[in-house]
């Protein structure tokens, strides 16, 4: 297997990360990506780009360096109602979406239960192509109910680099994922895999992703990140540029 598509990345605009669009896209070319996504963090993340910014994003090029581009966001999971914080005429300009629970947005943990429902309300979302670093055990969840809600919904669900680094500020992060992928291969649900890279020089970087795929001996066919092609026929949203 060979992941050939970055579902998940940030640049300067986001505030805590440290390369341009150029500088990422001429590392994700050179790494031998066929497409990279770079998915900015929504309004509500500290320091972040604001509605704007993302406005905007139909003026960048699709391609570069030889290598597809999308433009999208890093949605924040705000409460249990699955709350996001970018409005629907900004979401269908995007060419992805993510959406996850950040600390800084959401808040502590609101227990099992409500986490789960925070998460399957925003895949509810038509807009809401992806569930971003659903591994973080600081925000326990029924991951079983997860994945067959993702089934039901089409939303994909990630697995992520960064979350799986040993050192990694995330919570149970290997544990968690290899429960998830069980499941996912258990119902035939579709992942997606992103490096969740802030900085140039982790992209094309999926050891910690291939690891875990491998353990519990994940089928290949659910991985939509093998191919741009096979990427884009699973985004429930595709904004076609």
């Amino acid at each position: 297997m060979k992941i050939k598509t970055d579902t998940h990345s940030h640049t300067i605009a986001s505030g805590h990360a440290y390369s341009t669009i150029r500088e990422m896209a001429k590392a994700g070319a050179e790494a031998g990506l066929e497409m990279l996504a770079i998915t900015e963090h929504a309004p509500m993340m500290p320091e972040t780009c604001g509605r704007f910014y993302f406005s905007n994003l139909g003026i960048i090029p699709r391609k570069m360096y030889g290598m597809q581009m999308m433009f999208g966001v890093e949605l924040n999971i705000l409460d249990e109602e699955g709350t996001i914080d970018l409005p629907e005429n900004l979401l269908k300009q995007m060419d992805i979406t993510i959406a996850s629970i950040h600390g800084p947005c959401y808040g502590e943990s609101k227990g099992i239960e409500k986490n789960t429902k925070a998460y399957i309300n925003a895949m509810k979302n038509p807009y809401v192509c992806i569930i971003g670093h659903p591994d973080d055990g600081r925000f326990p969840v029924d991951y079983e109910a997860i994945v067959k809600m993702a089934k039901e919904t089409g939303t994909l669900l990630e697995i992520n680099n960064s979350s799986l680094r040993p050192d990694g500020f995330r919570e149970n992060t290997r544990e968690n994922s290899l429960l998830l992928l069980r499941l996912c291969k258990k119902y035939g649900v579709f992942i997606t895999t992103g490096s969740d890279s802030h900085i140039d020089t982790e992209l094309g970087d999926f050891r910690y992703v291939y690891d875990v795929l491998e353990e519990c001996d994940f089928p290949e066919e659910l991985v939509v990140t093998t191919s741009y092609e096979k990427l884009v026929s699973h985004l429930k949203h595709w904004k076609k540029r």
